[in-house]
């Protein structure tokens, strides 16, 4: 992988390196053997059924991390930005079946990390290895969390109640009644689990009863949800 700035400042963001320094990272690279890789918007990084010793980091672009069944309906489990890791739970154990496929969203670079170089420390023993498997440890707590969310949304028994809920959510972590979020309708409608015509007539209701108002992918929740 080149080691240019740009490549650097987007490590440097990434949770997976927070903490360490863009020297360090570029000194980390040698030991970490990263293979960079290009793909298409729609390509698949990663199919289900694959196994993975490599993690991604995705360098720029987007991807999708999707639930597929046999009949291809599709389930969107979460979207990732530039910085952001995946594959990390399967990659740490060993022969692990991939559950879900990865697709661009866009043209896209990821990184692949080989898991066992991150979690092992390397011949020169540099002090901040050790951050970078405490960082990876906290990527997937971090994550437990996210499809706990995910969890509470799918468990609500209408579509307006998972909009909601997730909105509801969105909202805490935001700190804010108004913000944005990272779906268009359709990738929310599969996150949800959802059809999208029904869900898009859900929130004009919302949005005519006054519970909400909304603008694309922005959002702003009433205080008066009681209507």
């Amino acid at each position: 992988m080149k080691k240019d700035s740009n490549y650097l400042s987007i490590l440097g963001k990434s949770p997976l390196f927070k903490g360490i320094r863009d020297d360090e990272i570029e000194e980390m690279m040698g030991c970490l053997a990263g293979d960079l890789k290009k793909y298409r918007k729609d390509e698949y990084i990663l199919r289900l059924g694959d196994s993975l010793e490599a993690i991604g980091l995705l360098i720029s672009g987007s991807v999708s991390v999707i639930k597929e069944d046999y009949w291809g309906n599709r389930n969107i489990m979460a979207k990732m930005e530039p910085g952001d890791i995946f594959g990390e739970s399967y990659a740490c154990v060993p022969g692990a079946a991939l559950g879900v496929s990865v697709e661009a969203a866009t043209d896209s670079e990821v990184l692949f990390l080989n898991v066992g170089k991150i979690m092992t420390t390397c011949n020169s023993a540099c002090s901040f290895h050790s951050k970078l498997s405490q960082n990876l440890l906290t990527i997937l707590a971090s994550k437990n969390l996210y499809l706990n969310s995910k969890l509470t949304h799918m468990m609500q028994r209408t579509t307006r109640e998972k909009l909601l809920s997730y909105l509801s959510g969105e909202s805490v972590k935001h700190n804010s009644a108004s913000f944005d979020i990272p779906f268009n309708r359709q990738q929310l409608a599969d996150y949800l689990s959802v059809d999208r015509s029904a869900m898009s007539n859900e929130l004009c209701k919302m949005r005519d009863e006054g519970i909400l108002k909304f603008d694309k992918n922005h959002f702003s929740l009433m205080a008066d949800i009681d209507r």
